[in-house]
């Protein structure tokens, strides 16, 4: 399976930030959207950084809550992997995995994609797993429906 098979599933919709957003206004975004990241862009285009809720906590326990006035260049990950839709989903599992990130951008001739999340691809394995089980029961059964 591809990356851009879970795309086409989910949707290619990506929540951006601008660098110059505060932490707060950050904070409110990622409440408002339900999720545990954002792609810092400033054009919306463009993968500048990538900014979660472990960056704001791992900011606010080393700055304390005057973190939350900065502005998030000040907290966002800039050094972002990132991976063409044509990404195999196993590659995509270890590269998570290995580096420990949740997030990863999909970029396609420079543009961002979308956004693929741990959650995207758990629910991928299960589906393929409930598939299989399904396909094996109906192979003992007999059943070819």
């Amino acid at each position: 399976m591809r990356i851009s098979d879970i795309i086409r599933v989910k949707g290619d919709k990506v929540v951006t930030v601008a660098p110059d957003l505060t932490v707060k206004g950050l904070i409110e975004e990622l409440a408002r959207h339900r999720i545990g990241a954002a792609v810092v862009s400033r054009d919306g285009l463009t993968v500048d950084g990538i900014v979660s809720e472990r960056d704001v906590v791992r900011a606010l326990a080393s700055q304390g809550p005057a973190v939350l006035s900065h502005p998030v260049s000040t907290i966002h990950t800039t050094q972002v992997r990132t991976v063409p839709p044509e990404a195999r989903l196993e590659d995509v599992e270890r590269l998570m995995t290995e580096h420990r990130f949740r997030h990863v951008p999909v970029v396609h001739n420079g543009r961002l994609a979308g956004v693929v999340s741990i959650g995207d691809v758990v629910k991928n394995r299960i589906d393929e797993l409930e598939a299989e089980r399904h396909t094996l029961a109906n192979y003992i059964t007999g059943d070819r429906t």
